[in-house]
């Protein structure tokens, strides 16, 4: 999963220059690479004009992708493993398309295969060490605490204290408290083990002598004239200041505030896709969808051929599942089971058939192999152009199976804020399959509800990318 967003609170000028760094540094690697692995193949620095556009177009695709792919955020930088995977998808993204582009425009062969390979190599070695000195630079922010967060909180009361604690027990935030400001503090002391400075004034005061980032309101909001008269006092301070929640520690998500006529509310979920973000996952999976039917039409037959000659029945099977807004659809795939009265009668009967198990004796041979290999989901395409479905989102599972988790798994229907996919991030992650104890569901449905929560057009690619390259043969997939 991505990184955490704790490193938000790193200087903004930290951000801004070292996101600017990478930035010209991923352009001058792409272009100074592509001249050197030119020299290494011709023994010349004078490159045709077909590899000078080459270079061009290379480099603007990278800084774009990369900035899709939030490869320039510091809460990524501060996390290089997980960066890793996300540096090399977004480069091969990059790399397809312009393999795309110079076939499209029939040009691939005025390029020399030995170069593209160095180029396409030597950029991606590049674009690592970029990243290998941005976290030496971060770790050495951190041993000299330029990426230390202070703070000051103004309430010294029990909400105060939580807080207090809450910031003290996460090591990886980087917080230092200086201590509590209260406009009614009598005079200085402790709460706890904090001390307590004195009043806003004093909080005024004190922000002129020493480095303060951020100060936290934590009043009861029930005392509006008092809490709007400390806010009034600090509006002078040229820092920023938080109003900490009455809720503190409770698990409810916050996303955002907003307004609704005029008046200010606390979002605390909101649609997983609207607006262009709802335009771009539609568009996705009709191009997609429709690219990968035709490329797929052929192995299609070929499956279809080998269920007939292999068993009696139908090529297709298709059963009742819920798709998005708990909406039930009936979802295709290729017949991997015989054909009998008791599986007729079990389709019938909204989905109530019992998970394939190790050496079940109702798959067919050939069945056997589609669902190892998740070949049995093909015919899923054209419940994505029905708009049924996406190439990307969480597994609909059969009805009974819904309905049974649904009783014990908290959130479990959040799944369904999203159209059902062919392919999902809890099945690259291991999770497809039967599905045998209560705690395997549990993990999957947590894959499935940070999918929903955290969405992207490059986290769909990327799922899609990590679809072909995961095992195909996984232990609990029969």
């Amino acid at each position: 999963m991505d990184a955490p967003q704790s490193s938000r609170r790193i200087s903004t000028d930290l951000q801004t220059f070292l996101a600017g760094f990478l930035r010209i540094g991923d352009v001058a690697a792409v272009v100074v690479t592509g001249i050197l692995a030119y020299r290494i193949r011709e023994l010349d620095f004078d490159l045709p004009g077909a590899y000078q556009v080459a270079l061009a177009l290379g480099a603007l695709l990278t800084l774009n992708y990369f900035h899709f792919a939030r490869l320039y955020r510091f809460a990524n930088l501060a996390a290089p493993i997980q960066q890793f995977g996300r540096l090399a998808v977004t480069w091969i993204i990059v790399i397809v398309t312009l393999i795309f582009v110079a076939y499209f425009t029939k040009t691939s062969e005025e390029y020399s295969r030995i170069w593209v390979v160095l180029w396409f190599s030597l950029s991606f070695a590049g674009f690592l060490c970029l990243r290998f000195f941005s976290t030496l630079l971060i770790r050495r922010w951190q041993k000299t605490g330029q990426l230390t967060l202070n703070l000051a909180i103004v309430g010294a009361n029990e909400l105060g204290l939580s807080l207090a604690n809450h910031l003290a027990e996460d090591k990886q935030a980087g917080v230092r408290l200086a201590g509590f400001f209260d406009d009614q503090a009598a005079d200085t002391g402790k709460l706890d083990a904090y001390p307590v400075l004195g009043t806003v004034e004093d909080l005024l005061k004190y922000s002129r002598d020493h480095k303060l980032d951020e100060v936290i309101v934590a009043m009861p909001w029930s005392e509006s004239e008092r809490l709007l008269k400390v806010l009034k006092k600090l509006r002078t301070l040229p820092i920023s200041i938080y109003l900490c929640p009455e809720i503190l520690g409770a698990p409810i998500p916050i996303h955002k505030f907003d307004r609704i006529a005029g008046w200010p509310m606390l979002a605390v979920q909101e649609r997983p896709l609207s607006g262009w973000d709802l335009l771009v996952k539609t568009i996705e999976d009709y191009i997609l969808g429709s690219l990968l039917l035709v490329l797929l039409t052929p192995l299609m037959i070929v499956i279809a051929i080998a269920i007939k000659l292999d068993s009696a029945g139908p090529i297709f099977f298709h059963q009742r599942r819920y798709g998005f807004n708990n909406n039930l659809i009936n979802v295709y795939k290729f017949r991997t089971m015989y054909h009998t009265e008791e599986s007729r009668t079990a389709a019938r009967a909204e989905g109530a058939v019992p998970q394939a198990k190790r050496n079940d004796p109702r798959v067919t041979r050939v069945g056997g192999f589609l669902r190892r290999t998740s070949l049995d989901e093909l015919p899923q395409l054209f419940n994505v152009l029905q708009r049924q479905m996406s190439l990307v989102g969480p597994r609909p599972h059969a009805v009974v199976h819904n309905e049974q988790y649904a009783k014990i798994i908290d959130d479990y229907f959040g799944r369904h804020r999203m159209k059902p996919g062919i392919t999902g991030w809890a099945q690259v992650n291991g999770f497809r399959g039967e599905t045998s104890s209560y705690e395997k569901m549990q993990k999957r449905v947590h894959y499935d509800l940070y999918y929903v929560d955290n969405w992207s057009l490059f986290f769909d690619l990327k799922i899609l990318f990590l679809t072909f390259f995961v095992p195909f043969m996984q232990e609990n997939a029969y």
